[in-house]
């Protein structure tokens, strides 16, 4: 299973601004931290704010939030909500297959997708910032040190 650059940037962002709590951040700075494009990652977070994950405030002083507490998103139900298409195979989409009537090789798949996808259901965003995880992301990140959203010096 291989998730798509725009699934990674997803997560990577919810990581940035769950570490980053009660600061904001900003496209800008997400891509730079992460050394990513901000154009793809523009669209990334117009995603995460339509599927009510991530909070935009326009204007001076503006940035991007968390929209919910990161006990609250579910990885497993980010990934379903940014992958464009988790078939695994031609079958499991519209496509066909010569062998689809005797294929056992599919319901095998099937079985290891719903597999991937019941662990990472049993993960928050909480969960992968806790026991220091999060300040080990401030550090690697270097959010504690530079300029904040807002133009103004980190605390």
């Amino acid at each position: 299973m291989r998730l798509t650059r725009y699934t990674d940037y997803a997560l990577r962002t919810l990581l940035y601004l769950g570490a980053n709590e009660p600061r904001q951040g900003s496209i800008a700075e997400i891509a730079r931290a992460y050394g990513i494009s901000e154009n793809h990652l523009t669209k990334v977070v117009h995603q995460l704010g339509r599927l009510g994950l991530v909070r935009t405030i326009r204007g001076r002083g503006g940035g991007l939030r968390l929209a919910r507490p990161p006990g609250e998103i579910v990885v497993g139900a980010v990934v379903r909500q940014t992958e464009e298409d988790l078939a695994l195979v031609e079958c499991f989409g519209s496509g066909a297959c010569a062998i689809t009537p005797a294929c056992r090789l599919r319901h095998a798949l099937g079985e290891a997708l719903a597999a991937f996808l019941a662990v990472l259901d049993r993960y928050t965003l909480a969960d992968l910032l806790a026991g220091g995880a999060a300040s080990d992301l401030v550090r690697l990140l270097d959010l504690s040190g530079g300029e904040r959203a807002g133009g103004g010096p980190a605390p």
